[in-house]
């Protein structure tokens, strides 16, 4: 992909935001752009990085034996008045709704109402039982409070996964495979990210792990138990029994001896039980010829807000200032970024030559084909878009030698000419 097509803004970026400054880049530099308050559009890098982050999930997923479909956005009111959560949504101002004279519904601002309405008819027996469904795809919560451009917004992706079992024995493996399957998604992205025990909220449910990633930029505070190694969201302190509760699920005796950290949520994952199955009639016929309700488990990742996260933990700095980011190679879209020098015409044949033998060898590849700015401009943007590893075709081309820097590192290594797409396919 030639720099040009991309809708990159060339440009010097000024007073970057102290609290989120890779998003506010991204604003500056014309890779997101925000509608509104809590409404953003992804530029091309952006949208290739969620697109690769949904991979990694919806591949993780299906290895793990989870089904992915997908249900509607647009949700009919009358799946929650089933579940007789319709009320309080509308109370609560959570709900973008749309009231027509052939009936209300809603954008889906969460998708338990409508998986059930979808499972009932088709897991009616225990021999189809257990089995997971995921979903990645768009929500819409008319969030008061928006915060950190994509780390909370009123649209947002995200996937969603929900189990049908049988007993609790059924929920509790398939809860514990999801946990596997969560720590894997999240060390692939490279992002430091454990389970916390957490309060289930308006989800519901018995039981419930938040999956935090440990940064100074969150809003939760996690508190840590050395001695039992343990670790929660501190709302579990605003239980009435918190100190019992603790004490029974989570082995801690001395709540005066918790430390805290800073963290931003990226998943959540519920024991719902039979909470949706049995108002909705979510039911299967047992082995035993009796009809029983499904017990549930809830399982979400904010795709947007994860895409958040994984900006702002790629920053690079230089004397303690804001320098660029370093896409881990798993979401990065473009592997390495060429500059040519535009204005030696047997250089920037050579930069083209090499830029078409790395696209016919599939190696993901971004060619600064800008006359209009600088080398250092150009070498400045590409620190700008991320990609791993940057290549100047300049002056050791006299020498035969191309020289890639790994921008995460500053590690440089000198490469012959000859061997230059070899050596980017080994990376």
């Amino acid at each position: 992909m030639k720099v040009s097509k991309i809708g990159l803004i060339s440009r010097k970026l000024t007073n970057l935001d102290e609290q989120f400054p890779v998003q506010d880049m991204l604003l500056q530099t014309g890779q997101i752009e925000q509608f509104a308050g809590g409404i953003y559009a992804y530029g091309h890098i952006p949208y290739l990085v969620k697109q690769n982050i949904e991979k990694i999930i919806s591949d993780t997923l299906t290895k793990y034996g989870c089904s992915e479909l997908l249900l509607p956005i647009l949700q009919p009111e009358k799946i929650w008045v089933e579940s007789g959560r319709l009320d309080k949504y509308i109370a609560d101002e959570v709900m973008f709704r749309s009231l027509t004279k052939n009936g209300n519904y809603c954008l889906a601002p969460t998708a338990e109402e409508a998986i059930v309405a979808f499972a009932r008819k088709r897991l009616s027996t225990y021999k189809q039982l257990p089995v997971t469904y995921f979903q990645i795809g768009p929500k819409f919560r008319n969030e008061i409070r928006t915060r950190g451009y994509l780390l909370r917004g009123k649209a947002f992706e995200m996937m969603d996964a929900y189990s049908f079992g049988r007993n609790q024995q059924d929920l509790d493996e398939e809860y514990a495979k999801m946990k596997k399957a969560y720590i894997e998604i999240f060390e692939k992205m490279e992002l430091e990210v454990q389970p916390v025990g957490a309060d289930s909220g308006a989800i519901g449910g018995s039981k419930s792990e938040e999956f935090m990633c440990l940064s100074d930029i969150g809003e939760d505070n996690i508190l840590y138990d050395a001695e039992s190694g343990k670790a929660f969201n501190s709302e579990l302190l605003e239980r009435e029994d918190a100190k019992q509760y603790l004490l029974e699920n989570y082995g801690i005796k001395n709540i005066s001896s918790l430390t805290s950290k800073k963290a931003v949520e990226l998943g959540h994952i519920f024991q719902l039980g039979d909470k949706y199955a049995k108002t909705m009639n979510g039911n299967y016929v047992d082995c035993d010829g009796i009809t029983k309700n499904y017990i549930m488990g809830c399982y979400g990742i904010g795709v947007s807000r994860t895409l958040a996260m994984v900006y702002e933990q790629s920053i690079l700095k230089k004397n303690g200032n804001f320098d660029g980011i370093s896409l881990p190679k798993s979401v990065a879209p473009y592997l390495i970024y060429i500059i040519p020098k535009t204005d030696d015409k047997e250089k920037y044949d050579l930069a083209i030559k090499l830029y078409n033998q790395l696209e016919n060898k599939n190696i993901k590849v971004l060619f600064d084909d800008r006359n209009d700015i600088s080398i250092g401009a150009k070498i400045k943007d590409a620190k700008i878009v991320g990609s791993p590893f940057m290549a100047v075709v300049g002056k050791s081309v006299d020498e035969g030698k191309i020289e890639i820097e790994e921008l995460k590192t500053g590690n440089k290594v000198s490469i012959d000419i000859e061997e230059f797409v070899e050596y980017c396919k080994n990376l």
